[in-house]
């Protein structure tokens, strides 16, 4: 924006009024882009707290990320807008060690094999690995170096690219862990390129899946060397309470209890037809509508289909999304204090009710230190077709299923007695961006949208899930409708 044209474009902004609808964490950071040129905004959530997937509850004087604990590293989007709100001294990365298996076939728990991708080895031989898949499975998964690089081909799924390559065991045992704790996902419904970029390609030049695992390990050698995932002392909370205060900064208005139920438009300008679920100023004659030049639609994706579908085409069927249940558990158990399986637990899928669990207060020391020598574990329940576990089970009974659960996972007997606090959280996932097909429904979706004028999707379920996707979509959807309604 060049300084002869700033007061003309300053003059455009304040008679533009956007309204976002939804206040995750794509909501907030689309709001904020708004409003930093001017914009009148005003944001509405349904519900009475902001933050969408990143969640806090406080248990017994602890306060405890119960959504999302952490924000990838990739791409530095998330760690650039943590340093612009002030937070960059708060960044940590996590300790503990590395995760454990369970429910190995045959096997004891162990330690995750150092140096796999996703769980494939680039040696099968090596001890930590041949613990896990016998040498049975270490000389099946050798016969991938010996086939000839003629019958390399081009394999979309992950699964049926390990299977055929390095056989059932590694498949089973070691990936299908991995998909399922992150993914949320079956292997054989993962997209090797968007799980693992460049693997396919490196299968081509060197001829072996072991040997491309390995290869891609030695480029990422000569990086700069840093955690996958960071943290936030005090919890992930405290990057939307910062978001919440620069919004009131920029003169954001702030909606919660409000909810959008239809989107209208006629002759360039949006109605947004709300309804308030609170009971504040009750007595006071009740606003129905809001009119803006511009909508950003930032809801999970079963309201923002139903707000757009009347203006948009091309949307194609939803996405599947899994049900999560974490069930975070304060503990009262000196026996962890060795953290005996490091920072977490994944299951091999089918082998234990619960799909993971993060040793919360090994695998973060400012935890560690609030927790003032009580323990934390989240333990998490459902995956991609499967409804958790603990679905169909009151708050009580879920504890206590938590609380056997993380007893198996984690080696060590705990009883009840030492259960000092518990709290459930429900997260309804968007469509996993790594299954196949994910990326071109996603494309499609956005074509759609960016076909309407004033209007912007931002979210999971349209930009693929986790923060280091969210946020950076979030922000270029913001930039585009804003310079649509600066420039158009």
């Amino acid at each position: 924006m060049t300084s002869e044209h700033s007061p003309e474009l300053a003059a455009r902004a304040a008679q533009q009024h956007v309204v976002v609808i939804g206040g995750g964490i794509g909501g907030l950071v689309a709001a904020r882009e708004c409003a930093k040129v001017g914009m009148r905004v005003t944001l509405l959530e349904a519900s009475e707290t902001l933050g969408g997937s990143i969640r806090t509850a406080e248990l017994d004087g602890v306060v405890v990320d119960v959504g999302a604990e952490s924000f990838a590293t990739r791409g530095g989007h998330v760690r650039a807008l943590v340093d612009e709100l002030g937070l960059g001294d708060s960044v940590v990365s996590p300790q503990g060690g590395g995760a454990w298996l369970c429910g190995i076939p045959d096997a004891e728990d162990a330690p995750l094999p150092a140096g796999s991708l996703l769980g494939i080895p680039a040696n099968p031989f090596q001890d930590d690995v041949r613990r896990i898949i016998g040498w049975r499975g270490a000389w099946r998964a050798y016969i991938d170096r010996l086939r000839p690089p003629l019958t390399v081909g081009h394999e979309r799924s992950l699964g049926r690219l390990v299977g055929s390559r390095m056989g059932a065991r590694v498949r089973d045992r070691l990936v299908a862990p991995v998909t399922a704790g992150v993914y949320s996902a079956d292997p054989d419904d993962v997209d090797t390129d968007v799980a693992a970029p460049g693997l396919n390609a490196a299968l081509t030049r060197i001829g072996s899946l072991s040997g491309a695992v390995g290869l891609l390990a030695a480029e990422r050698k000569g990086k700069v060397p840093g955690a996958a995932v960071l943290g936030l002392v005090g919890g992930m909370g405290r990057l939307v309470e910062a978001l919440r205060a620069d919004l009131a900064a920029y003169g954001v208005e702030l909606r919660t209890g409000t909810r959008a139920i239809r989107l209208d438009r006629e002759a360039g300008r949006w109605t947004v037809g709300i309804e308030s679920l609170s009971d504040e100023g009750a007595d006071a004659p009740a606003e129905t509508s809001l009119t803006a030049t511009g909508v950003i639609v930032a809801t999970a994706e079963p309201p923002a289909r139903h707000l757009i579908d009347p203006h948009v085409s091309g949307l194609g069927d939803p996405g599947a999304a899994p049900a999560i249940e974490i069930v975070t558990l304060l503990l009262d158990a000196p026996e962890l204090d060795a953290a005996p399986r490091g920072s977490g637990v994944l299951t091999v899928p089918g082998s234990h009710t619960a799909k993971a669990l993060t040793h919360s207060t090994a695998k973060w020391g400012w935890l560690r230190e609030a927790a003032a020598g009580r323990h934390l574990v989240r333990v998490s329940f459902g995956s991609q077709g499967e409804p958790a576990a603990t679905a169909a089970l009151d708050d009580a009974a879920a504890a206590a299923l938590a609380l056997s659960e993380a007893s198996a996972l984690l080696g060590v007997a705990l009883r009840e007695p030492q259960l000092l606090a518990a709290h459930r959280a429900r997260h309804v996932q968007a469509q996993p961006s790594s299954l196949i097909g994910a990326t071109e429904r996603r494309a499609a979706i956005r074509t759609a949208v960016t076909a309407i004028s004033g209007l912007a999707v931002v979210g999971a379920w349209v930009a693929g899930t986790g923060l280091a996707q969210v946020i950076p979509d979030a922000v270029a959807e913001a930039d585009r409708l804003r310079a649509g309604l600066l420039w158009d």
